[in-house]
């Protein structure tokens, strides 16, 4: 008997914990809505295939850090897992059932194949939501050891996670706390939100209207009244000429954000919608 994978339903995960959100099964549930026919008990056992591989190896090693270091030689030297450096932003490197077939991914796609591997082997591997690049951090004796997945596991030392966190913060260097605050763990939904934030602006950069809709609305499916989300849908309905649903968005938006950057952009859209609706009746 093969491993089997139950998906969750998109109804269910808003009520749950983050913890109880599954991690491989709602990223193969994002993959899903563009490859219907999707296999899922297919990848749950291409991941144990990958554990069975390396339990033995890891069983005889102590140290976390020595661990993770077989695991990541396994995944990205030994079956060839990288970085999608020349195309990062096609759609494929967000889906999981690509990733798997391809050995090709972006940084977080890549970290939830790392995560999930090591967790199984009793390896306590996090994601970190870090700007710019997604990451991964192992606890060790004396702090963090923190994991670049697009480069192979590479480590990553303070001074170098320093400079590139700098200009996502106007050009300031974070002190010690700081950091330590931006390399917090990132619980499961907001690791599956950022891969569908992902998705809408890979689909809104190619004018994919309907697809940038559906991500946005998968957001909401995980986070209930996300404004961004909210807003992001609104704007995609909008270009798909769905007036009500643009207006119920856009309108929400606004009523949970009033003081956004954008809220006067949004408020002409609405105005636009108002009138436009006035004149169909």
């Amino acid at each position: 008997m093969g491993a089997r994978l139950t998906l969750p339903a998109w109804s269910e995960l808003a009520s749950q914990a983050d913890e109880a959100v599954p991690l491989l099964g709602t990223a193969l549930l994002i993959a899903r809505d563009e490859y219907p026919e999707l296999d899922a008990d297919l990848y749950e056992a291409l991941v144990q295939g990958h554990v069975e591989h390396l339990r033995q190896e890891t069983d005889r090693i102590d140290a976390w850090p020595l661990k993770m270091a077989a695991i990541n030689r396994h995944l990205f030297e030994e079956l060839g897992y990288a970085g999608d450096h020349d195309q990062y932003y096609d759609p494929r490197n967000s889906y999981l059932n690509e990733v798997f077939e391809r050995r090709l991914g972006n940084p977080i796609s890549l970290a939830v194949v790392q995560i999930e591997v090591a967790r199984r082997l009793g390896v306590p591997l996090d994601g970190v939501s870090f700007p710019g690049h997604f990451l991964v951090r192992l606890p060790v004796d004396d702090g963090i050891l923190v994991m670049d997945p697009f480069n192979g596991g590479r480590p990553l030392g303070a001074d170098e996670l320093r400079e590139r966190v700098k200009p996502h913060l106007g050009g300031d260097v974070p002190d010690d706390n700081a950091l330590l605050q931006i390399l917090d763990p990132a619980p499961h939904r907001a690791i599956l939100v950022r891969v569908l934030r992902n998705l809408y602006g890979v689909y809104a950069e190619r004018e994919e209207w309907d697809r940038a809709a559906r991500s946005a609305d998968r957001v909401l499916k995980l986070v209930p009244d996300q404004p961004d989300a909210l807003r992001d849908r609104g704007l995609a309905y909008l270009k798909i000429d769905y007036r009500r649903g643009a207006l119920a968005d856009l309108s929400r938006y606004l009523h949970l954000a009033p003081r956004a950057a954008d809220a006067e952009a949004m408020r002409q859209s609405l105005i636009g919608l108002n009138l436009g609706r006035t004149h169909t009746h």
